[in-house]
């Protein structure tokens, strides 16, 4: 397993009391202008933290990509557990997201985007697959010294990412500090 890679061994982290009190995943949806049957790519889904919430507001497709098959088959216990039907998972770099062009409405890379290699490809394949004046919501980690979360050097500072997103096409629409450890901004592809 690459280095940067989150280790499903470690789960517990990514669905705790804490976490959701910080970053309450049905709020943080509410910056997305999903509408009705309106197409999500969650990449590094994890275990749905995103996904399970985004699902229950549309009534399109929410794609679940993860690089890791353990975590894919924990988000679908939690899926088949709820009874939704309209989750598909997907196997896959975010690098390399095994998607059409411009199929997608919006999509969700939280706490992600710091382990593709280089992160800008990343962006690039997000632009690649959400639909022209689509939406991006990007949570990740400020380039920090805190007490969780990956180390400094596979951190992306905020500015940088701000940056980064203009170079791969999109532009700001608004950003938030959910902690001091944290940056989420939503872009639009232009």
């Amino acid at each position: 397993m690459h280095e940067r890679r989150f280790n499903p061994d470690n789960v517990e982290r990514l669905d705790n009391p804490e976490r959701r009190r910080m970053i309450p995943p049905e709020q943080v949806l509410k910056l997305l202008p999903i509408e009705g049957s309106d197409v999500i790519l969650d990449v590094g889904a994890g275990t749905g933290y995103f996904t399970i919430p985004a699902a229950q507001m549309t009534g399109g497709t929410v794609y679940a990509l993860d690089v890791e098959p353990r975590m894919l088959e924990l988000l679908r216990n939690r899926v088949e557990e709820q009874g939704l039907s309209n989750i598909e998972s997907k196997e896959g770099p975010l690098e390399a997201i095994p998607m059409p062009d411009g199929s997608v409405d919006h999509v969700i890379a939280s706490i992600v985007l710091h382990e593709a290699e280089p992160y800008t490809q990343g962006l690039a394949e997000i632009g690649r697959v959400l639909k022209k004046g689509g939406h991006l919501l990007c949570l990740e980690w400020e380039h920090k010294v805190t007490e969780s979360g990956p180390p400094p050097s596979h951190r992306i500072p905020s500015e940088q990412m701000e940056e980064s997103l203009k170079e791969a096409g999109f532009e700001l629409v608004t950003r938030q500090d959910p902690s001091d450890a944290l940056y989420l901004m939503i872009a639009r592809k232009i």
